[in-house]
């Protein structure tokens, strides 16, 4: 049996703590990702990663979102990427060499992306406008931007930051001079854009 072969190759994210391993195949369904802020939540049923919580068995790895054809790692602030990089890139090779699971069959069943016709045509511009034109540009920088909410009467949007934008030194300016001067023009009812549980 012929095994496909495994690419990874890293690329730097805006937050220093965070690096982003790229493969050479999809991960996670089109549209969809996966924030991991501990081994706890990677073994959530509904949304498990065997993938998540084997990486957090390394000391350094803080935190794992996995989105696209990416793994996002964000690593403990006192350990340097050189110390690291090497041998967790070699763990992921092997993990897709050895054809272990990115998630769960749960986990896939639970989150297929639905339209949700309840929408209203505002939430669902936004949403449109998020998919995009800012979804692209975050996912670059190994992260993910999620609507969460859309208040019609104050006109602001709530976004959820995952990966390399949480906690990110850079996540406020982008949300705010990026996200919400788009936001605020292709859709006129926004008036303010927030991020969710920063």
């Amino acid at each position: 049996m012929l095994s496909r072969p495994i690419f990874v190759y890293t690329e730097l994210s805006p937050n220093p703590n965070s690096m982003k391993f790229v493969l050479n195949f999809e991960l996670a369904p089109d549209g969809l990702s996966f924030d991991y802020p501990s081994l706890e939540s990677a073994l959530t049923e509904g949304s498990a990663s065997p993938l998540a919580s084997d990486l957090f068995q390394f000391p350094h790895v803080k935190r794992v979102f996995i989105a696209s054809n990416f793994i996002t790692i964000t690593k403990d602030e006192e350990i340097p990427w050189e110390e690291v990089l090497r041998d967790t890139k070699q763990f992921i090779k092997i993990y897709f060499e050895e054809n272990h699971p990115v998630f769960e069959q749960k986990t896939i069943d639970r989150n297929t992306v639905i339209v949700d016709e309840r929408d209203s045509d505002t939430v669902q511009k936004i949403k449109a406008a998020l998919d995009t034109y800012v979804r692209p540009a975050v996912e670059s920088d190994g992260g993910a931007i999620n609507f969460h909410s859309f208040d019609e009467e104050s006109g602001v949007v709530k976004v959820l930051l995952q990966g390399s934008c949480s906690g990110c030194p850079s996540s406020t300016l982008t949300l705010k001079s990026g996200i919400e001067n788009l936001l605020t023009r292709m859709v006129p009812n926004v008036k303010e854009v927030v991020a969710e549980g920063v």
